[in-house]
């Protein structure tokens, strides 16, 4: 496959030339609304899809056609029969944008079917598109790509440039978003009361006294009814909560709205990347809260002996496709800044083996371990007893394929599920010996608040 791309001159960024094709069936954004520290350099919009795969349970449709093999299969041969050499330096230029849900892992691990599903999308939905835009946030340049399997290249390229040099700036509302979570907290039902919540802390402590696990994500999830349109919700986020790994994905009849900050997978010219988080403190009031509160968590030996954990068990995943020795630990504690937290990332990378491809690489490391636990497996048979509800899109993985096998996945956290005029998301932490059962459940909150404001 040939793939044809052009440089527009325009004035707009990413989510401003987004809001021109918010409506179209399918589209979706990839978001990089925090651009610094290397990260969320580039913007991916996706439009005009001509192929699109679900997946629920070993069940797999391509435009509707129902398939004698699993998701993992159908992406396979989907990027075979689409190949394409990128000899770019852009890292996505052709290919596909949708999402992996946490309960996918059951078609890879076995694990027990306790826990009630109580929201039914998919659980692997990605669409492939006939025509990608492409954001620089560094350069300030934007590109449009063209396969031309819907429509001659050249001419959808034109439509497209044409559509954008009469588009206008996004306007956002610039009133200050000071109001304290407790205010609107009332308004959201959640799958655990505080004491709950608490006593869940409790009994994964217990499991790790008696070494069932070291480490296990627990997770609260809220939900509320709500008239507002995703769009404006996602806009609003992408204001007060702005993320590196982003997105807003409008799918059949839900929305997903993401302001991630974590990387899942990130793989190009076989070289693959993670980048678990663990280890959170809230943002201050003021200057000097702010300071204390990075020097605590850079300080907690709690905070980084989860985070090594994780490590560990994402080196041991990675290793299962890479080549020996090629996995290594490129950062440890590294803090970030967000607009409601602090964060601990570690960066680690490794070389994927000749044999395996992208897709093999995704399935040997999903879900990601810093949103499981570790063992993972046994945690994730924890988190199935203890949470009650299937987590669904929450903490799966979200981002592009490309048809020359480059990947980019965010961990499905600080993101909005909106269907059929509600909205749910999901907030959590992992549980170690050491963890403070309050602070725990403080911590989700402090997690939830900028979703919360979002649907306010």
């Amino acid at each position: 496959m040939e793939v044809i791309i052009n440089k527009v001159n325009t004035d707009l960024d990413g989510f401003d030339i987004y809001s021109l094709f918010k409506n179209e069936k399918n589209s979706a954004i990839l978001d990089s609304a925090k651009y610094g520290d290397g990260l969320g350099r580039y913007s991916f919009i996706g439009i005009n899809s001509f192929l699109n795969v679900k997946s629920y349970g070993k069940k797999c449709w391509i435009n509707g056609q129902f398939q004698e093999k699993d998701v993992f299969q159908c992406l396979k041969d989907i990027l075979k029969n689409y190949k394409i050499i990128n000899e770019t330096d852009l890292p996505f230029i052709s290919g596909g944008i949708g999402y992996f849900s946490y309960d996918l892992g059951r078609e890879i691990e076995v694990i027990p079917n306790t826990a009630l599903e109580d929201i039914v999308i998919p659980h692997c939905y990605y669409n492939f598109y006939d025509n990608i835009i492409i954001f620089d946030n560094q350069l300030k340049e934007t590109y449009i790509t063209a396969l031309g399997i819907l429509k001659d290249k050249y001419e959808s390229i034109a439509e497209i440039e044409e559509k954008i040099k009469h588009g206008k700036k996004v306007e956002y509302d610039k009133e200050k978003h000071e109001r304290k979570i407790d205010i609107y907290k009332k308004a959201f039902n959640s799958n655990f009361t505080k004491e709950e919540y608490i006593k869940s802390v409790e009994k994964v402590r217990e499991y790790i006294r008696t070494g069932d696990v070291y480490i296990t994500n627990l997770t609260q999830r809220f939900w509320c009814n709500t008239e507002k349109k995703p769009y404006e919700v996602y806009k609003k986020l992408r204001y007060i909560n702005p993320a590196p790994f982003a997105a807003f994905i409008n799918c059949d009849d839900f929305t997903i709205i993401s302001s991630s900050p974590e990387r899942f997978l990130s793989i190009r010219n076989d070289i693959v990347e993670t980048r678990p988080i663990k280890g959170t403190r809230p943002r201050g009031d003021n200057v000097y809260e702010d300071e204390n509160n990075k020097k605590e968590l850079l300080n907690s030996e709690k905070d980084k002996s989860e985070l090594l954990m994780i490590v560990d068990l994402e080196r041991n995943d990675l290793s299962k496709v890479c080549i020996p020795n090629s996995v290594r630990a490129t950062e440890l504690f590294k803090l970030e800044e967000y607009s409601t937290v602090f964060h601990l990332v570690s960066t680690i990378v490794g070389e994927i083996k000749e044999e395996h491809n992208c897709i093999d690489c995704i399935k040997a490391c999903f879900p990601g371990g810093s949103i499981t636990g570790a063992p993972k497996i046994r945690s994730m048979e924890i988190i199935e007893e203890l949470e009650g509800i299937r987590r669904n899109v929450y903490t799966g993985a979200i981002g592009y394929i490309g048809f020359d096998e480059s990947v980019d996945l965010n961990i499905v956290i600080r993101t909005i599920l909106m269907k059929e005029r509600k909205a749910y998301f999901g907030v959590g932490g992992g549980i170690t010996w050491e963890s403070n059962s309050i602070s725990e459940y403080e911590e989700t909150l402090d997690k939830a608040k900028a979703l919360m404001e979002a649907l306010s």
